[in-house]
Order: C-alpha cells, then sequence, then structure tokens
C-alpha cells in the first residue's frame, strides 16, 4: 500500500484531535481535506457526532446506509442508540438495535428497558442475571433494577447476595449502594464500612460483641475478607473468637473464603478447609473462583477423586472448557475409567492448543499439523489489500494509531472465510505486523497456516546470541511470540519493553552484567540490544533452575522468588500440576503458551530432536 499522501496524515491527526476537543469548526476544515481519502468516513463520523443530538433522522440514516458493514457505522448506531435510550425514545430503538453488532453493557440495559416498557415477558428473567455481580453496573440498569426490585423479582436475599460478592471484592462503595435497595433499617453503616475497609483488625476487636444485625454481620465479613488478604492465620485467629454468633451457613461461607485464600498461596491447610465448609448442614455455594481453586489444590495434594468432584459440580460452561475436560479425563484414567477418558481426549486432541498438545501425548500421538500449509495466491493477497477495512487499518498503523488500526482490523475480520484471514495474515506480514498476521492466522477452523501462526522473524539477529548462550531457539521464540508478538518497540503499562519486555530495573542489571557502556532505557527497544540482554536474562534464570524450561518460563514472568515458591514443600510435582496451580492468572497462563509455543516453532524449524510438552513440563523438584 503506497504511504500517506503529503500532509493528509497530519490532517487526520489534527482533525482528530479537534474531534476530542470538541472543536466542530476544526474538524470541518480538516474534513474538506480528507473527502476522496481512505479515512473519509472517520471524517464522516467526526462530524456527525458532535451534532447528533439535534440532526435530523434521515441524515444519521443516509449515512448508516452508504457507510453499512464499517466499523464507524456501527459506532454512530452506537452513539444514536444510547441517545434515543436516554431520551427513552424507545420505537426507533428497538427498530434500530437489531442491528447493531457492538452491543456494551449500557445499550443491553437500554435494551431491557425498551423490552419491559413494551411488557415483554421473558425479559425480567434475563435482566435479574445481570444483578449478580461484584462490580457497578452502568446506569442505565439501575431503572431495570429499580422495576425487579419493586416486582419482587429480585428479593431481599437477592440484594443481600449482591452486596456480599461486592464486599468479598472489596467493592465496599458497591455494597453501599446496593444496600440502599433494603429497608431503611437494615442498610450497611458507611461509618462501620469505612472502619473496617481501613483498619479490619482492629474493626474486628472493636465490634467483636455486637454481630447481631444482618447488616453488622455482612460488614464482619468484609472485615475478615480484608484480613484474609494480608494473612491467613490472623483472620482464622480473629474468627474463632467471633464464629459462634454466626450462623452455620455464614460459617460455611467462611472457611471456603478461608480455603480459597489458603490455596492461592498454597498453604496445605486449604483442601482441609474446603472439606470442612462442604461438610456443614448448610454449605454455602462455591463461586466460580473458589470451585477451580478447591479442583486446582486436589490436583495438587493428588486427591483425583475430589478433582472429578470438583469438575461435575462446576456448570456446564465451565466443564466444557478444555482446560477441565483435560483434567476430568486424567482423574477418569486414574480410575481405570480409560475408555470415558478416551472420549474425552480424542476430540481435545484435534484442538491446536496446549490443552490440545497434552491430550495428544496422553493418547500416545505426537505433534500434528498439516503436511502442508494453506498458502494464499498472489490474487488473494492482492484482492484482500483492496478490501477498504484492511486499507483504513494499514492506515491507522502507518499513522501509529494502534488501538484505532487494531480495532479496524478486527471489525474487518469478522465473517472472514479461513481463506480469506490467511490473505489478511499475509498481507498483514508484509507490512511488518507481525501481531496482527500471528493474531488473524490462529482464527481458523479447518484451513490452516502454521507458519503465520508462529512466525520467526530476526532470526538472522537471534542465530548469534543463541549460539553464544547455547539456548534453545524454539524455546525463546515461543517466550517472545508470548511476550511482545515481536512488536519491537511494546511498551507494556507495567514499563516493560521491547520484544522481550524487560523491565527498566532488570534491563539496567544485565547491562551491567555484559559491561554495556553509555546504557540508556531508550535503548531496549532497539531489536538488537533487546535480544542481546533478554536472552542473557533467560539463560540466567534457566541455569538458576537447572535447564528446566517450565521454571524458567515461570521465573522470567513472575519473578525466580516466586517460580521458587510455588514449588511443593515436600514432594516432586509433575510439571503439568505445577503450572496448573500457579496462583498468577498472568503466569498461570503465560507458561502454559509459552511451551506450547515452543512445540510448534521446534516443528517449524525442522529441529532434529523435539521434546514433548510433557517432556518440557518436566517433573519439578520439592523446596527441600
Amino acid at each position: 500500500m503506497k504511504s500517506l499522501a503529503a500532509g493528509q496524515g497530519e490532517d487526520f491527526l489534527a482533525m482528530r484531535e479537534a474531534f476530542r476537543v470538541g472543536d466542530a469548526a476544526r474538524v470541518a476544515f480538516y474534513a474538506k481535506h480528507l473527502q476522496n481519502h481512505v479515512l473519509a468516513p472517520y471524517a464522516e463520523y467526526y462530524q456527525l457526532r458532535l451534532y447528533l443530538e439535534t440532526i435530523d433522522i434521515g441524515t444519521i440514516r443516509e449515512f448508516l446506509a452508504r457507510r453499512q458493514e464499517s466499523l464507524v457505522a456501527d459506532k454512530l448506531r452506537g452513539d444514536w442508540l444510547r441517545i434515543l435510550g436516554r431520551k427513552q425514545q424507545w420505537a426507533l430503538f428497538a427498530e434500530e438495535y437489531p442491528k447493531l453488532s457492538n452491543k456494551d453493557e449500557g445499550l443491553i440495559c437500554y435494551s431491557l428497558q425498551q423490552r419491559l416498557a413494551a411488557g415483554d415477558r421473558e425479559t425480567p428473567n434475563e435482566a435479574r442475571l445481570l444483578w449478580f455481580t461484584e462490580r457497578d453496573m452502568a446506569d442505565s440498569c439501575t431503572p431495570v433494577f429499580n422495576i425487579l426490585v419493586t416486582t419482587g423479582r429480585i428479593s431481599t436475599e437477592d440484594i443481600w447476595s449482591r452486596i456480599r460478592l461486592a464486599l468479598e471484592a472489596g467493592n465496599a462503595s458497591v455494597a453501599l449502594h446496593v444496600s440502599r435497595y433494603l429497608p431503611a433499617n437494615q442498610t450497611l453503616n458507611a461509618q462501620k464500612l469505612k472502619e473496617a475497609a481501613k483498619d479490619p483488625q482492629r474493626y474486628l476487636e472493636k465490634y467483636q460483641n455486637d454481630f447481631r444485625s444482618r447488616h453488622d454481620r455482612e460488614i464482619a465479613m468484609f472485615a475478615l475478607s480484608q484480613l484474609l488478604r494480608s494473612g491467613i492465620n490472623q483472620a482464622y485467629a480473629r474468627w474463632h473468637k467471633i464464629r459462634k454468633q454466626f450462623s452455620e451457613y455464614d460459617q460455611s461461607y467462611f472457611m471456603s473464603s478461608l480455603a480459597y485464600r489458603a490455596a492461592l498461596k498454597q498453604d496445605s491447610r486449604a483442601l482441609g478447609w474446603f472439606l470442612e465448609a462442604a461438610n456443614s448442614k448448610q454449605a454455602y455455594p462455591l463461586t466460580e473462583a473458589k470451585l477451580t481453586w478447591k479442583a486446582r489444590i486436589a490436583l495438587r495434594e493428588g486427591k483425583w477423586d475430589l478433582v472429578l468432584q470438583c469438575i461435575d459440580s462446576m456448570s456446564a460452561a465451565m466443564q466444557q472448557a478444555d482446560v477441565w475436560r483435560y483434567w476430568k479425563a486424567r482423574a477418569l484414567k486414574t480410575k481405570g475409567e480409560l475408555a470415558a477418558a478416551n472420549e474425552i481426549l480424542a476430540p481435545l486432541s484435534h484442538e491446536h492448543s496446549y490443552y490440545g498438545q497434552m491430550a495428544k501425548e496422553e493418547l500416545g500421538v505426537m505433534l500434528s499439523v498439516p503436511a502442508a500449509n494453506y498458502q494464499s495466491s498472489l490474487d488473494e493477497i492482492r484482492t484482500m489489500q483492496q478490501v477498504p477495512g484492511i486499507q483504513r487499518a494499514l492506515t491507522l498503523y502507518q499513522l501509529n494509531l494502534r488501538v484505532e488500526a487494531n480495532r479496524e482490523w478486527v471489525w474487518t475480520m469478522r465473517k472472514f472465510s479461513d481463506a480469506q484471514l490467511l490473505a489478511a495474515a499475509e498481507v498483514a506480514y508484509r507490512h511488518g505486523l507481525y501481531d496482527r498476521a500471528i493474531n488473524t492466522a490462529i482464527q481458523t477452523v479447518s484451513q490452516h497456516n502454521f507458519n503465520l501462526r508462529y512466525l520467526a522473524p530476526y532470526r538472522d539477529q537471534m542465530r548469534e546470541v543463541l549460539r553464544y548462550h547455547e539456548l534453545d531457539e524454539a524455546f525463546v521464540y515461543g517466550l517472545i511470540r508470548q511476550e511482545s508478538r515481536f512488536i519491537a518497540d511494546i511498551k507494556s503499562s507495567a514499563g516493560a519493553m521491547g520484544l522481550m519486555q524487560l523491565m527498566p530495573a532488570t534491563a539496567k542489571w544485565v547491562a551491567e552484567k555484559l559491561g554495556m557502556q553509555n546504557f540508556h532505557n531508550h535503548l531496549v527497544t532497539d531489536i538488537n540490544t533487546n535480544l542481546r540482554l533478554g536472552v542473557y536474562y533467560l539463560k540466567h534464570v534457566l541455569t538458576l533452575f537447572d535447564n528446566q524450561p517450565l521454571l524458567a518460563a515461570a521465573a522470567y514472568n513472575a519473578g525466580p522468588g516466586r517460580a521458587k515458591q510455588w514449588r511443593d514443600d515436600i514432594r516432586p510435582l509433575e510439571g503439568a500440576i505445577y503450572a496448573e496451580t500457579i496462583p498468577f492468572n498472568e503466569t498461570r497462563d503465560y507458561v502454559k503458551v509459552v511451551l506450547n509455543n515452543s512445540i510448534y516453532y521446534a516443528n517449524n524449524f525442522g529441529h532434529p530432536h523435539k521434546l514433548t510438552l510433557t517432556q518440557r513440563l518436566g517433573t519439578v523438584s520439592p523446596k527441600q
């Protein structure tokens, strides 16, 4: 694709800024310069959006019809629907809402308002499902909830359930707001809630004999949950002093919360506490998070019957997740139910994922990919280059508007066939947009290109560094693919930089070890410098952990101290179980993806001695 015409890029950026500050005159001025430009739809959108409250319906619909199937048309329709919902113009809203693709929470609640006004009988049941959340909801949801409370569709117990969800998550302001739905004499005391949040230990000492009312008991539970975050022993000791003031149902709730926090710390007492909570005469139902951690701690303890019981207690949707299909099959195998296990593993093994590969190996099958990758023709690639959404995305990437470009790209891909996705991935690759190429290629269902899924740019720069440190090329590429998707100048919200996402302190430490003169942080995004620093650090953590890729990946992501801490106290752990019980969500997913990536890279590179995923996971020795 040709570069932007002189000045047009600057005009678009100036127009975008004018729109941001609401300067309609400047938007109109720059829009004239972009009438025939690939980004002209954005210029039209900016102009219409500034007057959307007042322009006539015909003008809006003309734009929506002319720009139909474009991202900006969907965006304008969403903006218009928000205005229609706020003004309760329900007839127009009902006509336009089904045409919208990107529906956010606010618009969903406006739709529920419209359907309630129309007397739709299914709406109350659908709306009620939105109630049970720990977070604040869009303002448009409030009228919906008001109706449900008034008509008794949301009961007093439902209100308390949401209060507890909010308090358990530490969202005291949400709990306080929700409590306004209760009778005046039952609402939460704002001052006590503030005290409990500020110093939970002191609060529990101060009011330890005064938990007679429901609202005071809920605040006490909140204080205990806050205390659990800082130390489970302290909370457990305090609980024993006040537990008799609580019902068996609430006692079960606290024990499950205690067990959950202990499981996250991999405390050996966690499983016993989970079982104590479950054995209560009035057992409190486990949340999704608690149930998954009960299953994980049972895995860690080798209690396969309990693993199976936990999975069978999960919702249908959770049970269909690849993680729980795999572990259910493993649990069934320990019981000698091989036919039932293989019935799960066989279809799972056809999925190109971490658990798909683990399923293959359980069945005794090595990595299998198509003998020939689907290769897009030149005509397919040229045709894809001419797709308006692709052109808009490429232009936005040129302007370094990565967020907007990604949105345009994803929108354009949403209805593509496998062949179209792979042609788009090839276009992205040829423009150096490696992240887009990978993220597009992995969406295919039946036709695949694993060279695009597992791109390997910068191999010339990489070879010399890898040879010096004697590192596995497939492992390093697997890590970089997960860290940065090969975006050389990327910077994370935490401050990590470049291909190998080095934190400033780590980069400085390595630079000193290497004796690099005049090192500055801005050098970290230089490809050669980043590879040199990152590979040295990766070699360092591999050496710390006896060349175990699993522990090195965990250490690279979360730090060596944590990787050591997550080992068992006395027993060796199967690598897959170590990975599954990492308490940090990001790191748990990270190590699985990195090691699975390395399997595919080894295959693509034609490495002669390819390790299985199980071999790469290995066995993790105990702390002692």
